[in-house]
């Protein structure tokens, strides 16, 4: 549900303006209304900039290391002093990355030489030796050369020669000398050996640095959130009376209106406090129980409620759960939730909130799984070691006389529940807003479909004769075609609501029928994974036959299966998130009217107080 909000007017003198800030960020539970959204001035725009940056440093430095993040925040440096030490290792590690390519070069330019010592060389420059080193291709060298000089062929490789020619004076050859690494191909690799260890040292000391002080900097970026949010609201101040005072509003929730009042009254600052009203963009803060609660991140993806709708999350809750259990549709694979979700929220208490969901949601499948008759990709219906009674209560087979699965049957059952308390809600919302009067339409429209599908199921199944049932539809239709084509808008000529009421009804009609499909989708998704799981289990039987039986066989089998079932909890689960989350933002969202336009309630508080 949504909490009720009451707005906040204050006045204050324009010295008293910074303290009395102080003062409301120490409440934390003021939501400041933004009234010059847009503004920016140069600490703002340096703030939003050190933010981003500190972000995207955050995010280079979680790649950095693979093991959990230090949770302890250091104090022995600064911000800017993080930083600057991150730029500087990670500076040394790619000046490593350039420096040992290029020994790496050098090694390969000498190999063709050998190893000798530069040493040598100079004692025979220094007796008066002239040695110069020379590569050309077989074609280009000539003998003549010889009688120049002394040539000492080296080697002969890819169709070139590699030669060394000794002279006491000076010769010019038709090729150009070739110019030489400084260092002996021992030293090269001495030299290539000590950058590669620097270079792991040099990358392990980076690795450290980010695992221990990414939190660090996490922290420093709240505190810098906090010192936007105080610039934001400063600027949100409208100065009065010359400037002599200003004028500020914000909202908050209507159980905390003592505890402000409270506060205020020790102040100095005029303040009014009231009730909001139609035209007013109260922010919103949803107040839901337990199980509820864990679902309000999926209404965040989409878009919070505005204040006159209904929060939506006491319905996501449900339907996603059932959804999704019907996706994932193995009551093994549930029961593989439920663990991991103890064992995350043992290991990780910062996912404490995610893993609740996790096991929530392991229990819908299981259950699920348990009706459906699967476990580990075995259908259970055809183990003759469950009774007979249980089997029957399994939801399995086709439909009596028909070749429809009921699985398929109950996938489109609950889609056309789904679609129904959507309109039930449009419905409802539409009345709340702009009164009975003006949403005939919408009711008209949630007792045909309704009605329709009432009337046409009792008729099914022999409930009621059929001369009953046409005469409902024709009454149901009847009312219904009232608020549709006639009173859809009373401010409009009747002409005109008609051809608005058979535009809608084309819409309508198209519409609920391709939605109403969508909801094929659960079934198809369970079935695919329960046939990849059998798939799996007969691969593990025939590869645990095929390694000859006995212990072997069995730990063939074990490896075989406990893969391929991980793999496939692991994509039933990634459907099984993503399409029961679009049947709820797309089919239900737009039968309902959810527009998902509300502001998220945010009080401007300090770091220690969001945290808590």
């Amino acid at each position: 549900m949504i909490t009720r909000m009451k707005k906040l007017t204050f006045l204050i003198y324009h010295k008293d303006y910074e303290s009395f800030l102080d003062r409301i960020r120490e409440l934390g539970v003021i939501h400041i209304q933004e009234r010059q959204a847009g503004e920016m001035n140069d600490d703002l725009q340096q703030s939003l900039s050190q933010h981003n940056q500190y972000k995207d440093l955050l995010k280079e430095m979680s790649f950095q290391f693979k093991d959990k993040a230090d949770e302890q925040v250091y104090t022995d440096m600064s911000a800017s002093e993080l930083i600057d030490k991150y730029n500087d290792l990670v500076a040394q590690v790619q000046s490593l990355n350039q420096r040992i390519p290029a020994v790496d070069k050098e090694i390969s330019e000498m190999n063709i030489w050998g190893e000798f010592s530069w040493k040598d060389i100079q004692k025979l420059r220094e007796a008066g030796y002239c040695i110069q080193f020379y590569n050309c291709t077989e074609r280009e060298y000539q003998q003549e050369w010889e009688s120049l000089c002394d040539i000492v062929q080296i080697t002969k490789a890819a169709g070139h020669v590699y030669f060394v020619t000794i002279s006491k004076e000076p010769v010019t050859l038709d090729v150009e000398p070739v110019s030489m690494p400084s260092l002996s191909l021992s030293e090269l690799q001495q030299k290539r050996a000590s950058l590669a260890e620097e270079q792991a040292s040099v990358k392990a000391e980076l690795q450290e640095f980010c695992r221990k002080y990414s939190k660090t900097l996490e922290h420093y970026d709240q505190y810098l959130q906090g010192d936007i949010d105080l610039i934001k609201v400063r600027l949100d101040g409208e100065p009065q009376a010359e400037g002599a005072v200003m004028l500020m509003e914000g909202w908050i929730p209507v159980d905390c209106e003592q505890n402000v009042r409270s506060a205020l009254d020790e102040s100095s600052v005029y303040y009014e406090i009231r009730d909001s009203v139609k035209g007013d963009n109260p922010p919103i803060k949803l107040k839901n129980n337990w199980f509820v609660k864990m679902y309000e991140v999926l209404t965040g993806m989409y878009g919070m409620p505005e204040y006159t709708e209904f929060d939506p999350t006491f319905l996501i809750a449900p339907f996603f759960s059932i959804f999704f259990a019907f996706c994932v549709g193995d009551a093994g694979y549930g029961l593989a939730l439920i663990a991991l979700g103890f064992f995350l929220k043992k290991k990780l208490p910062s996912m404490r909130g995610m893993m609740n969901l996790v096991i929530s949601l392991g229990i819908f499948t299981t259950v699920i799984g348990a009706i459906f008759g699967t476990f580990f990709g075995f259908e259970l219906v055809k183990q003759e070691f469950i009774p007979q009674g249980i089997r029957d209560l399994m939801f399995t087979g086709k439909i009596a006389g028909t070749s429809f699965d009921k699985q398929m049957l109950l996938a489109l059952v609950i889609g056309i529940i789904h679609i129904s308390v959507a309109l039930l809600i449009k419905a409802l919302v539409s009345t709340v807003r702009f009164g009975f009067k003006n949403s005939l339409s919408e009711w008209g429209w949630f007792i045909v479909v309704v009605g329709f599908v009432t009337t046409g199921t009792l008729m099914f199944l022999n409930v009621i004769p059929k001369n009953v049932s046409m005469w409902a539809f024709v009454i149901i239709g009847g009312v219904g075609a009232i608020g549709i084509y006639l009173l859809n808008d009373l401010h409009r000529n009747v002409f005109v609501n008609i051809g608005a009421g058979l535009w809608g009804t084309y819409n309508m009609a198209t519409g609920l029928m391709g939605d109403t499909l969508s909801y094929i989708r659960l079934y198809a998704l369970g079935l695919a994974g329960a046939m990849l799981g059998n798939v799996f289990n007969i691969l593990a039987g025939m590869a645990g036959d095929a390694a000859g039986g006995g212990i072997i066989g069995w730990i063939v089998f074990g490896l075989i299966f406990v893969f391929g079932h991980t793999l496939n909890i692991g994509m039933s689960c990634l459907s099984a998130f993503v399409h029961p989350l679009r049947l709820n933002f797309v089919e239900y969202f737009k039968n309902s009217g959810y527009d998902g336009t509300g502001i998220s309630y945010s009080p401007f508080t300090t770091v220690e107080n969001k945290n808590k």
